[in-house]
């Protein structure tokens, strides 16, 4: 392969795939690692961003570096959590000529991200995430909500989908009602398989998630709400009435003016919010 180009010519070049040297790529099936080498992807996830030299950017996952420097050559600074030790002196090296790089080599779903909003402003969270991590890391990023201006990350395709589904489709479930709880959440873009080193077995997607800085239907008692979400995703063939018939009494249904019989992929954010309220308010 040849080696990668620097800063200007990378811009100019035809081509639109990074070309790390061999002895850069090795990624590590422990890590879940899958590099990306496209910059068009890349240009187009920057658009998207819109980077300034204001913004608190927190990078998870850099790997090699393709989108660091370009977010460092927008940004001037950014800082980035990279849990494999073996890419950090390359990727120090690489980023060198773009701006300052905060490097903290530690794992990203035990991050306490609080300790990052110096001054009280907000971190734009940007990331290429593993797959085998998305989901738990997303549960984890949602607690330090009101650090976070807002997320930009790279997912499996099928994970978007379902963070972004709307009641009365196959995908919406509990993902998504706790997504949508704390996030306006927009999916942006599909991305191929090719656009990353080695290729995935499926597509990825780019999604945009914007906490609140209001909860628009806030639960009572957050507890309650997660509790009353998961087992009526538990099996989603039941209804709300047999999903829920050992937390929610039969009388909390007919005082919302919600069907029970209907499945729990039918019932919208708001209405589980007003169902865990009147729980919390007759069980308290």
């Amino acid at each position: 392969m040849k080696k990668r180009r620097n800063k200007t010519s990378r811009r100019t070049a035809a081509t639109t795939s990074l070309n790390p040297q061999p002895s850069t790529l090795n990624p590590k099936k422990s890590f879940s690692q899958n590099f990306l080498i496209n910059e068009s992807i890349i240009d187009e996830i920057i658009a998207h961003i819109q980077p300034t030299k204001k913004d608190l950017i927190v990078e998870i996952g850099p790997g090699l570096g393709a989108l660091t420097t370009t977010l460092l050559s927008k940004a001037q600074k950014i800082i980035a959590i990279e849990l494999d030790r073996a890419l950090i002196p390359s990727l120090k090296k690489t980023c060198e000529p773009f701006g300052e790089l905060e490097l903290y080599c530690e794992d990203a779903v035990k991050f306490d991200f609080s300790t990052l909003s110096a001054n009280h402003q907000k971190i734009r969270l940007v990331g290429n995430l593993p797959y085998h991590i998305s989901t738990p890391l997303i549960f984890h990023l949602l607690q330090f909500r009101t650090h976070i201006q807002d997320m930009h990350f790279m997912l499996q395709e099928e994970v978007v989908d379902r963070m972004t589904a709307a009641p009365h489709s196959k995908t919406y479930g509990r993902l998504s009602v706790m997504t949508q709880y704390y996030c306006r959440a927009e999916k942006l873009f599909t991305v191929p398989p090719d656009a990353f080193y080695p290729k995935p077995t499926v597509y990825s997607a780019m999604i945009r998630l914007t906490p609140y800085a209001k909860l628009p239907y806030p639960a009572v008692d957050f507890k309650c709400f997660e509790t009353v979400v998961m087992h009526a995703f538990s099996q989603r063939r039941k209804t709300l009435r047999n999903a829920l018939k050992k937390w929610v009494p039969e009388t909390v249904f007919r005082s919302l003016h919600i069907d029970p019989q209907q499945r729990p992929e039918n019932v919208d954010v708001p209405s589980f919010v007003a169902i865990a309220n009147k729980v919390w308010e007759v069980t308290a």
